[in-house]
């Protein structure tokens, strides 16, 4: 079953159709974004999903589909270029579940995936004519590749796809979460082209710059009917 985050939430009611819908991860934006969200904005999301989980350490696609055994959706929270030590602390005191790192942190422990507390999702920016043997080049163990489109000063919700046969490529040899332009109109093609671990949606559910729950929860069937035999 293809997992699926829908990021970008900045309102509770928002978090809670996306749930009722069937999302498996809930994103919220704590870079540099017109969907960023404050400390207290954020932990009104998540208490309004519930309690968080009290330990959430580990590495990988199989610890966090454990923790998606105990608590669905789980809340990832966008950073970008944010030093461990602010994560972590946002982190504990929003009570977040996952991280997703979307600007240009390393994936070495000097300061990278290594150094927080929770699974990491770390993003890699495809570029027109970036091939799928770059990608899987600066993959690294311990955190799951979220690939999206690049674009120049931006930390993502494009809106804009990239090469999916390049990603599908990647899948092949690693868990991915798949991001950039999907809509509810093309997802099951790129689900079905790529297999990716999970895809990723802001953009492409949102009217005039606001979550629409209708493009969530058609985004959320498109990507089940893809997965039916």
């Amino acid at each position: 079953m293809t997992l699926i985050k829908i990021c970008g939430i900045r309102e509770p009611a928002h978090a809670l159709a996306a749930a009722e819908a069937g999302a498996d991860f809930i994103g919220l934006v704590f870079a540099e974004s017109r969907r960023r969200v404050s400390a207290e904005q954020a932990r009104a999301i998540v208490r309004a999903l519930g309690e968080p989980l009290a330990a959430r350490q580990g590495r990988g696609a199989e610890r966090i589909e454990a923790l998606l055994r105990q608590k669905r959706p789980l809340v990832v929270g966008v950073f970008a270029d944010a030093d461990a030590e602010t994560i972590n602390r946002t982190v504990e005191a929003v009570g977040l579940d996952v991280v997703q790192l979307s600007g240009d942190e390393p994936w070495s422990a000097e300061g990278g995936c290594d150094k927080l507390s929770r699974p990491v999702l770390k993003a890699v920016k495809v570029k027109d004519g970036t091939s799928a043997a770059e990608i899987i080049a600066v993959i690294r163990p311990g955190a799951i590749v979220l690939l999206d489109t690049h674009a120049e000063g931006a930390l993502g919700g494009t809106g804009r796809p990239f090469d999916w046969s390049v990603a599908a490529e990647v899948a092949r040899r690693f868990p991915i979460v798949l991001a950039g332009g999907l809509t509810p109109e093309n997802v099951a093609e790129a689900v079905r082209l790529v297999r990716p671990w999970a895809v990723d949606v802001s953009t492409g559910v949102e009217t005039d710059g606001v979550k629409d729950v209708e493009k969530i929860c058609a985004f959320i069937a498109a990507v089940r009917k893809a997965d039916a035999p």
